[in-house]
């Protein structure tokens, strides 16, 4: 039975190419086009703009809402899109293994390259996002989320006592190049990991690979690893081209200069004059509450917007295409 009216994806936007920046957002929304499922996108640089508070959001014409990967796809199987339907019970088992592999091997590589490595993340990571993130989120959010990451490794590692350094570097990424092995092994000469149609599997892996593949890694370790791995590199970039196309051609055109973008005040004056002025009253509000109570009251501005759903529900479908620009 097909879905009364088709559920809402946010998910973050996308860069270099690819259709989202995150990893999260790429399984899901690569498994969704592999099984064909009729989501509503959002794509946006506001984690506070999605129903749930963060991204990946799926939120369901129940109006029910899901932020993890596993559980989104949990629920796009039981509205019958389901891409993992042909595989028999070994492929399913083996699919489970290589996910629950790319969990303990890659996934703090991926961690640690993108928002730990001091050079990666200041020159790449935190400019991103501060980049693409409204005033004044652009300031403390990003931050934030690095501390939220930290925490997940360390929670993945088992290692209260975590710090980054030479050695730790050294172990992880000798843990993703295995894993980065073991898949490219599994894949062979073959399009896809199970027959001519792509499942989970692939949708996880593309996820994981495809941002260390294309994104301008100052400390690019792993990426020079996975492109000595041929099979891999064809397989991220045939996703692309076959279920992503627009994105790659967006990257090679409009995107190669951000400079375009000034024209949007030719098309859009009162919203920009609105944002300016909105950020010069941030602006003074921040100073304020720095000086007075510091850095307490942005976390209190933080719950606030957490805790007002009708105000992100008013986003809607009818300014999405602009809400990369917060």
């Amino acid at each position: 039975m097909k879905m009364a009216a088709p559920d809402e994806l946010f998910c973050w936007e996308g860069e270099w190419g690819l259709p989202s920046v995150s990893t999260d957002c790429l399984v899901v929304l690569a498994y969704a086009q592999f099984a064909g499922a009729p989501l509503k996108l959002h794509k946006i640089s506001n984690p506070w703009r999605s129903p749930s508070g963060s991204l990946p959001a799926l939120r369901t014409n129940q109006k029910e809402t899901l932020s993890r990967p596993s559980d989104i796809i949990i629920h796009l199987r039981k509205q019958k899109y389901n891409a993992d339907y042909d595989l028999s019970a070994k492929e399913g088992a083996d699919s489970l293994a290589f996910i629950s592999l790319m969990e303990e091997k890659l996934v703090p590589a991926l961690i640690y390259a993108f928002w730990i490595e001091p050079k990666n993340y200041v020159d790449m990571t935190r400019r991103w996002y501060a980049e693409h993130m409204p005033f004044p989120l652009n300031f403390f959010l990003p931050g934030r989320m690095q501390r939220q990451q930290l925490e997940k490794l360390r929670l993945l590692r088992g290692d209260e006592s975590l710090e980054a350094g030479e050695e730790l570097e050294k172990e992880l990424f000798r843990d993703a190049a295995e894993c980065m092995n073991l898949l490219s092994q599994r894949l062979g000469s073959h399009k896809f990991f199970f027959g001519d149609s792509p499942s989970s599997l692939d949708a996880y892996v593309f996820g994981h690979l495809a941002p260390v593949l294309k994104s301008k890694l100052p400390n690019g370790k792993l990426q020079q690893h996975l492109k000595s791995l041929d099979n891999l590199t064809n397989f991220c970039t045939n996703i692309l081209l076959l279920y992503f196309p627009r994105d790659g051609r967006e990257s090679s055109s409009q995107k190669t200069s951000p400079q375009p973008e000034a024209g949007d005040f030719d098309h859009v004056p009162n919203k920009r004059r609105k944002q300016f002025l909105s950020a010069l009253v941030a602006l003074g509000a921040m100073l304020s509450y720095a000086l007075l109570t510091g850095m307490v009251s942005i976390q209190h501005v933080q719950q606030e917007a957490l805790e007002e759903p009708p105000d992100m529900e008013t986003i809607g479908s009818h300014d999405h295409e602009e809400e990369g620009d917060g």
